[in-house]
């Protein structure tokens, strides 16, 4: 089961607090396969479709929660979802179309809730693509360079996910290898690799071969931080 993978997305929960990172295609039935029946907001790393595409399913939680849902992304990610859903951003709006909050995010830290949201820039080839520390956990898709002042804003993490898209190079994506010396470089202790593409191979047969303390994710993975 776990060579069965959708696309990449996290959901954060604290006592209070429920966050989603990014909207994939995928998005609504990743929902719904984790009961997940309340959602206060969204936040999103980059414009690309496969983790903006699922925005339209937001709208059962208008439903159900009676509020609009609150997203929050830089103004490319920003321009990028009103030209891909222009419907629930215009002046007229048909009934039923989702009800969205846009809140701009920059450099600086910010709270959701209970959520402290700390904001880590990574580049995916020349495109600026958000990462998310939580706490000591922090979250990076689509990068294939990190600079020397953003490696220190993920540096005392217990946990890091990171992305790994196949054993050979890429033009946009870290390799296996290179996630793993970003790993070591940064000395998290525990490391998850995301974005896994089919040419890295079969889950039981890369994890096997992994350093100690390092993972491959999988669907349905949840981890515990303190």
């Amino acid at each position: 089961m776990r060579d069965k993978r959708l696309r990449s997305s996290i959901l954060v929960q604290s006592p209070t607090t429920t966050l989603v990172v990014d909207t994939t295609p995928d998005f609504r039935y990743q929902m719904l396969r984790a009961d997940v029946k309340v959602l206060d907001a969204v936040l999103y790393t980059h414009p690309h479709k496969d983790h903006i595409a699922g925005m339209d399913d937001v709208r059962a939680y208008n439903y159900f929660l009676k509020r609009p849902m609150n997203i929050y992304a830089n103004e490319m990610t920003q321009l990028s979802i009103v030209r891909e859903f222009p419907y629930a951003f215009s002046e007229t709006k048909y009934p039923g179309v989702p009800e969205i909050v846009i809140n701009p995010i920059d450099q600086e830290n910010f709270t959701i809730g209970d959520i402290e949201v700390g904001i880590i820039t990574v580049w995916h080839m020349r495109m600026p693509v958000l990462g998310f520390r939580f706490g000591s956990f922090t979250y990076i898709t689509d990068a294939n360079r990190i600079e020397p002042a953003e490696m220190d804003k993920i540096r005392g993490s217990s946990h890091l996910v990171l992305n790994a898209l196949r054993r050979e190079k890429h033009i946009s994506h870290f390799t296996l290898g290179e996630a793993i010396q970003v790993a070591d470089e940064l000395q998290v202790p525990n490391v998850y690799f995301t974005h896994i593409s089919h040419q890295l191979g079969l889950h039981a047969e890369v994890e096997a071969g992994l350093p100690p303390g390092r993972h491959l994710a999988y669907d349905g993975l949840q981890l515990s931080i303190a």
